[in-house]
């Protein structure tokens, strides 16, 4: 999706949209790792306000938690407690800002050439569905927590 062809409105939508989208993750993640998912919608409400500064408002998103990290999470939990995993955490954020300034560097094309377009769909598909029956069988056994947190 070309986001300079879209108007404010547009990119306001879906924008929402993103919102709705990654909102049950930022709170069910947390609830489900240990971590008061206040603190994961304000983290995830700051990144998204220093995103949104340094793209330029060019991407309509909202960045929030990721089930792909609820299991390195846990373990690294386990292993090396609480303050370990968040050094693990810094860590990936580091190759985040690497990957970041490489692709400033080189633009798309890098992009392109690593993760062609037709990959990028299939592979994020494979991934939902194969999180998908880990992530219901860990709400079941949250639901209420994950219920009453929204409430309160």
């Amino acid at each position: 999706m070309d986001t300079e062809q879209l108007s404010l409105t547009k990119k306001t939508l879906v924008g929402v949209q993103f919102l709705f989208v990654a909102f049950g993750a930022t709170v069910l993640v947390p609830l489900l790792i240990g971590i008061n998912p206040a603190t994961a919608l304000f983290t995830a409400g700051l990144g998204t306000f220093i995103f949104h500064f340094v793209t330029g408002g060019k991407v309509p998103i909202f960045l929030g938690s990721s089930f792909a990290f609820i299991a390195p999470i846990i373990a690294a939990t386990q292993q090396w407690g609480l303050p370990g995993t968040l050094a693990g955490l810094t860590a990936v954020s580091l190759v985040y800002f690497v990957v970041s300034a490489l692709v400033k560097w080189q633009g798309k094309r890098l992009l392109d050439r690593i993760f062609p377009p037709v990959v990028i769909g299939p592979v994020i598909i494979l991934i939902g569905l194969s999180l998908s029956g880990s992530a219901v069988n860990m709400a079941k056994t949250n639901w209420i927590l994950a219920f009453t947190s929204l409430i309160t």
